[in-house]
């Protein structure tokens, strides 16, 4: 795309009114990939979005459909004329309609099916034997395979035909299907034509199980220092293949849905999506922060008599509990990623806690110190810093302790961690931190 994204959404915004686009923008909308479009119908309020999309060529736009979040696509499909869908799905393949298949209502989903060829149609039956968190679920089908006994010869005259994107190696399969080699395409050239493919092949290399979750595998590519890797099932029989881009979109999509699910919300929720239902996405997790609110509020009220006493520690209580949420996100943060790459497993969740421990322990001297000299300061009151700094120590202690057993209790319930941890992260560090304060204070200070 030739402009700016903010500087497009400013100009058909500003257009809309109009009806007729600049001849600017029209040439940038042409000149602009999929991906690019789909970003830009995504940032348009539903109005804007629904007349730049009668602007879209009809050839273009299944393609832009698949590039788009399931939510702001939905709009999209439920405004598209019923009997433009035939025009759209000549040609579909799999890959395509396992990316649509969540949008697309059934009478849409079954009229894509059968405009599908039976290959395609036997690879889309096949990807969803999986779920969408295995990554047989979403391998590829063009990949360049030949049997075990092929020879130089018979690579290079596949190689002349159209390749696969990130295709460098050449697949080596037995009678049954079953994965044997992989051959580096690059050898071919340099060897006669009439050596067997297996004497060139790799002495190692590695491939995906097709139940591999989808994040796992994706690392297991863009390390491998391939383009691709295949995937094979419980028998080894050669099913499909990850390559980097794939393995590279499947990753951020995780990454988004962890950044999301932090908040409690939906990585497909479109910007502009109905208020009501916007409403309801997050109203649950409002809701279950109210309670802890809450909860954390009676553990304060058991310390009213102090508080009235003691005012300075109503105003420094922000404090305590500031810092121990800060120091269990990051531990948390830090344990959701290992899970997600099973790194943590019962043998070293004893040694992380040790480390966490520590790292908690010194910033905890540290900050104490500092945040103890500052209440002095302030305050006037050396008691005051004694308080707060012992009950600071105490609530990044815990909150590394939290930090750690949090997602690996919530990970063995079955629950993601990376939706509810920090919720009862902050509960706890709250918690800790008020009552140590408020403890501390009442014991010393009154």
């Amino acid at each position: 795309m030739s402009e700016p994204l903010p500087h497009l959404i400013e100009e058909i915004i500003e257009q809309s009114s109009q009806d007729i686009l600049s001849n600017d923008v029209t040439t940038a909308l042409a000149q602009a990939d999929d991906k690019a479009l789909a970003l830009l119908l995504e940032s348009l309020p539903i109005d804007e979005r629904l007349a730049l999309w009668e602007t879209i060529a009809a050839k273009r736009k299944l393609g832009v459909l698949i590039e788009m979040r399931s939510d702001p696509r939905e709009v999209l499909i439920e405004n598209t004329d019923a009997n433009l869908w035939q025009t759209f799905f000549i040609d579909i393949e799999a890959e395509e309609l396992l990316e649509l298949a969540d949008s697309l209502p059934s009478a849409l989903l079954e009229q894509a099916y059968a405009a599908m060829d039976k290959v395609q149609q036997a690879y889309f039956a096949q990807a969803n034997e999986y779920t969408e968190e295995q990554i047989g679920h979403w391998g590829t089908h063009e990949f360049l395979s030949l049997p075990i006994n092929a020879k130089v010869r018979d690579g290079l005259r596949l190689i002349r035909r159209e390749m696969p994107r990130h295709c460098d190696l050449i697949f080596l399969t037995n009678r049954s299907g079953q994965f044997s080699e992989a051959v580096p395409i690059a050898l071919l050239h340099a060897q006669p034509e009439h050596v067997p493919l297996v004497d060139i092949a790799l002495d190692d290399i590695n491939t995906i199980m097709d139940t591999e979750s989808c994040l796992i595998a994706s690392k297991q590519v863009q390390l491998s220092g391939f383009g691709a890797l295949p995937i094979v099932d419980e028998n080894q029989k050669l099913i499909g293949r990850l390559d980097v881009t794939t393995a590279a979109e499947l990753s951020f999509e995780e990454y988004e849905r962890q950044l999301m699910a932090g908040a409690g919300m939906d990585e497909d929720e479109d910007l502009f999506s109905p208020v009501r239902k916007s409403s309801q996405n997050r109203a649950i997790w409002l809701g279950i922060n109210l309670l802890t609110a809450f909860l954390a509020s009676a553990f304060i009220g058991m310390f009213e008599a102090t508080l009235q006493q003691v005012v300075a520690l109503a105003v420094l209580m922000p404090v305590v509990a500031s810092m121990g949420g800060i120091a269990g996100s990051q531990t948390l943060t830090l344990i959701i990623r290992g899970l997600a790459l099973n790194q943590v497993t019962p043998a070293n969740v004893g040694a992380l806690l040790g480390k966490e421990l520590k790292v908690g322990g010194l910033n905890g001297v540290i900050w104490a110190i500092v945040i103890g000299a500052v209440a002095v300061a302030w305050f006037g009151d050396p008691m005051l810093g004694v308080v707060i700094g012992l009950a600071i120590l105490l609530n990044i202690i815990a909150a590394a302790t939290a930090g750690i057993f949090v997602p690996v209790l919530l990970d063995k319930l079955k629950i993601d961690p990376a939706l509810s941890g920090s919720v009862i992260l902050t509960t706890v560090t709250d918690i800790v931190g008020f009552v140590a304060f408020l403890g501390l204070g009442t014991l010393f200070l009154l």
